[in-house]
């Protein structure tokens, strides 16, 4: 254990957890005796243990705490076709910043979607989890549901996954399969953690199968799940504690 997590100025551990609503404070020292409370990525059993919340990592049952959602925001909206991800548009297009109107706050985009994309876009005040988030060496999965012209043949998903060249490199899916075929319509999903321009379009017209719709359905550990498109949910409790652990934060 490093020395800060027994500073005088610290919160007893116990009661950090009982303020988190993990359990009660009885029920929380149990929990620290047990084992299954780690500070730092240190498990921790002595009950004398002091923390600081704002600028210490806890972790219950292997679970992130995150100790104040006031402080970073994130949120998860779902951007329509004809919306550009900019916060302006000198054209006067639609931008996310429309869909964002009551949030005060000064929001960063993570990645982009092209306005032919709709789905899943993140936003978020915290620029550190921004940038690692985008940044290459997190390779944070991005799922995508794509809907294709005819009959997806089954070497499609071996060529994606042994890899092919594009204008800008190779590229590989993390994952491919077919969800369903109705008609000459065959619907897929595409999982990739790199964040090209237009990457998934590029590949499937390079296979010989043109994109007609796409929807980003997975960010990382988030998931677009029911969110109606043109609106935005804020990401909190585990699922926000899973996005922070996703890049080491």
């Amino acid at each position: 254990m490093r020395a800060n997590p027994y500073t005088e100025g610290g919160v007893r551990l116990q009661k950090v957890l009982a303020q988190a609503g993990v359990a009660s404070r009885r029920a929380s020292e149990q929990m620290i005796a047990d084992g299954r409370v780690s500070v730092d990525g240190t498990v921790v059993r002595n009950q004398g243990v002091r923390v600081d919340p704002a600028t210490q990592v806890i972790h219950v049952d292997g679970e992130r705490l995150i100790l104040d959602e006031t402080k970073h925001i994130v949120l998860a909206v779902n951007k329509p076709i004809g919306t550009v991800s900019t916060m302006s548009d000198p054209e006067g297009r639609p931008t996310i910043a429309d869909l964002i109107a009551d949030y005060p706050e000064r929001l960063y985009h993570v990645g982009r979607l092209d306005i032919d994309t709709s789905g899943l876009l993140l936003l978020t005040n915290d620029g550190e989890l921004a940038n690692r988030l985008t940044h290459p060496s997190y390779e944070i999965r991005k799922t995508y549901v794509a809907r294709l012209h005819g009959d997806v043949k089954p070497g499609v998903r071996r060529t994606l996954l042994n890899g092919i060249d594009l204008e800008d490199g190779p590229i590989k899916v993390d994952s491919f399969r077919i969800v369903d075929t109705y008609g000459d319509i065959t619907t897929v999903e595409i999982v990739v953690h790199e964040g090209r321009n237009r990457l998934v379009r590029r590949m499937m017209e390079a296979v010989g199968y043109p994109v007609r719709e796409l929807v980003r359905t997975g960010f990382g550990p988030i998931s677009l799940d029911h969110l109606k498109q043109g609106t935005t949910r804020r990401v909190k409790g585990n699922a926000l504690a899973a996005l922070y652990d996703s890049v080491g934060l």
